[in-house]
């Protein structure tokens, strides 16, 4: 139950603290939207979806046909809020030249390059509804804070050089932008995303896009989105709606339906897409109280309550009213006199309660550090074991089926082999034989033939007696 509340509340969301990475991955797809949160330092996510498009061709010149592939890449580094993304597309377009006749080719290469980066600059604080306890109304009321949204900046380098030459766009360029998000409900999400693109050319344009995203149950989303472009030449809009599924914790699958419109013309694009995440994220743990204060060691304070007025007032000043440890005493056996030095007795003061309270607490404390330690290790080299064991385990099964395959190949070569030698053998067989058939018939042939001959000479011989 508690990993499906931590599902359910981390999928499709951000967290409302300075701190950007979520157990679950965070994923902007399938949506053109951004949220203004990043995702987390240590963090490498990769966001990937295969599309199509296809519309009429507009007048003049348009791209009314396309198959790509477009991939978002994103991390985090230094700084929490601070996440760095490069965004780009591959993709085989037709290109489409339409006046009083119509003429097309091809153009396949990438179609898009920005590296951007996006920085958390507002994060509104909503009331916890749970800790409300003496009205159901109050509890269950819509909080109008919500309508304060997270706020987020962009900036972007468009690369136009090395694209085609219809997406070029005037070379190396800027973007911006002003990425908001609302969190209606632990369910519902509104991301708004407002752009000033290709800043610096002739074609720069301005856009925005809206996009509502409702979680079904921990694994199921869907959303619906609207995505408006203007420039200096046309108008382009763009509605689509689609579906999310959370696979595990780093993977996620998607798809998406969209219409759209560029000068009245209506066109249909279709996308299906994975996001993935490779999670090095570690989180800083500080040791809190029951009531959130972080702890602190505090330092063993020394009282003086069992010395007198003046030792305390003299008990910085060292030295100075230090007695000495030793004393001589002479000893008299008769005549003879002997000189000893002996240690004068010590009055040990009884020692104070709070010092051997905090003293044994230091010790325990040590203690259970060390005991937590030793245990920490023993459990690390038992997994480093257990997981060496598993690695030579799947080792052997490995050199077992490779093992297993070659033997098996080596068999199948050899019955090949036999059946070829037999082959062989039959073929041969079969020759001889029928050589063997075509040298008998042409014995009887010739046979035959001679046979003919003396038959022809005897008749001749026969005609020639009748005509003497």
């Amino acid at each position: 139950m508690i990993k499906k509340l931590i599902l359910f509340f981390t999928f499709f969301s951000a967290l409302a603290v300075s701190a950007q990475y979520t157990t679950v991955i965070n994923s902007n797809r399938p949506g053109f939207s951004e949220s203004p949160y990043s995702v987390g330092t240590g963090v490498y996510q990769f966001e990937s979806s295969l599309f199509y498009k296809k519309a009429n061709a507009t007048p003049i010149y348009s791209n009314p046909e396309a198959l790509g592939v477009n991939l978002l890449f994103r991390t985090t580094f230094f700084i929490e809020k601070l996440e760095l993304n490069v965004n780009t597309t591959f993709q085989k377009g037709k290109i489409a030249f339409k006046n009083i006749f119509e003429s097309s080719y091809n153009e396949t290469g990438l179609s898009k390059l920005t590296l951007g980066a996006k920085y958390l600059i507002y994060t509104p604080k909503y009331d916890d509804k749970k800790e409300e306890i003496r009205s159901w109304k109050a509890r269950h009321s819509f909080d109008y804070k919500r309508w304060i949204p997270h706020v987020g900046i962009y900036v972007g380098a468009n690369f136009g050089s090395i694209l085609t030459n219809y997406y070029e766009k005037g070379g190396i360029n800027t973007k911006v932008g002003l990425l908001l998000q609302n969190e209606f409900s632990d369910k519902l999400y509104v991301i708004t995303n407002l752009y000033y693109d290709y800043i610096g050319s002739d074609f720069s344009e301005y856009s925005y896009i809206i996009t509502g995203t409702y979680n079904f149950n921990d694994y199921w989303s869907g959303f619906a989105e609207l995505q408006g472009t203007f420039d200096q030449y046309e108008k382009k809009t763009n509605i689509g709606t689609g579906a999310a599924y959370l696979f595990n914790e780093n993977l996620q699958f998607n798809a998406t339906v969209r219409g759209t419109l560029q000068q009245k013309e209506i066109g249909l694009y279709t996308g299906i897409g994975l996001s993935y995440r490779i999670d090095k994220h570690k989180d800083k743990f500080i040791e809190v109280d029951e009531f959130d204060n972080k702890l602190e060691e505090q330092k063993t304070k020394e009282y003086d309550e069992n010395k007198g007025f003046f030792g305390r007032l003299f008990s910085k000043i060292k030295k100075l009213f230090q007695k000495k440890d030793k004393q001589t005493i002479v000893l008299k056996n008769g005549e003879k006199e002997e000189e000893i030095t002996i240690e004068k007795p010590k009055r040990e003061r009884s020692k104070s309660l709070i010092n051997v309270i905090a003293k044994e607490d230091k010790k325990e404390k040590k203690k259970t550090t060390k005991s937590e330690k030793k245990a920490a290790k023993k459990a690390a080299k038992k997994l480093k074991k257990e997981k060496k064991k598993k690695e030579k385990e799947a080792n052997k099964k490995e050199k077992q089926r490779l093992k297993l395959e070659k033997e098996i190949l080596k068999s199948e070569e050899k019955e090949a082999k036999l059946k070829e030698e037999e082959r062989l053998k039959l073929e041969k067989e079969i020759l001889k034989s029928e050589k063997k058939e075509a040298k008998l018939k042409e014995e009887e042939r010739l046979k035959l033939e001679k046979e003919i001959k003396q038959l022809e000479e005897d008749l001749k011989k026969e005609e020639e007696n009748k005509d003497n």
